[in-house]
């Protein structure tokens, strides 16, 4: 007697469930990812073997340039720069406007002298995106004003860190006035951004 074959039925993967699920962690991946915004003036920065990692959060960054100009980057909380900007105007005699505070608080880096900074705040957003500092801020052994920065954020906020940034072709001068001013205050934790060294 002939076996009786059962009726074979298509299988059917019901995909709803998994379109949705994807859609959730796209839109999940995009709200909460942070871009890299690009620095201020462009800067190659030297090689290295280290693969530490920057932390995430609560860092401010100091840019040093090839011709030896400082940029300071405070950290991205609009408060706390709000609170760092009127610390910074209690040490050099000055007062800052509402709209200023908020214009400071949505600035990429601080790259003029105080004496500058009321005028810079003032810019229309497009100004200041195309302003280019002659001087930044000073550092050197008579006008340590990077150092107050750096200060003035960690009287808001000690837990600060910071990382410093400078072109391979900055003299060392420069660079060492920097790390002198940050040992005068007793900061001697700091990272250095490089570049990965390519195996070869």
């Amino acid at each position: 007697m002939a076996r009786v074959k059962p009726k074979r039925h298509n299988i059917r993967v019901d995909m709803t469930a998994m379109t949705d699920v994807s859609f959730l962690l796209l839109t999940f991946f995009i709200l909460t990812a942070q871009f890299n915004v690009p620095d201020v003036e462009t800067v190659t920065t030297p090689s290295s073997i280290s693969e530490k990692l920057l932390p995430d959060a609560s860092l401010m960054t100091v840019l040093a340039t090839t011709d030896g100009k400082f940029y300071f980057t405070p950290v991205e909380n609009g408060t706390e720069r709000m609170q760092l900007l009127d610390k910074m105007g209690a040490k050099y005699g000055m007062s800052f406007t509402n709209q200023e505070k908020v214009n400071f608080a949505n600035i990429q880096s601080v790259g003029v002298p105080m004496n500058q900074l009321k005028g810079y705040l003032n810019l229309s957003d497009e100004e200041r995106k195309a302003y280019k500092s002659p001087n930044g801020v000073p550092m050197d052994s008579t006008n340590k004003q990077v150092i107050d920065w750096v200060q003035q954020s960690l009287a808001v906020n000690p837990d600060y860190k910071l990382a410093i940034k400078g072109d391979v072709q900055t003299e060392y001068p420069k660079v060492k006035s920097l790390f002198e001013g940050l040992r005068d205050i007793d900061f001697l934790k700091f990272w250095l951004i490089t570049s990965q060294e390519t195996a070869q």
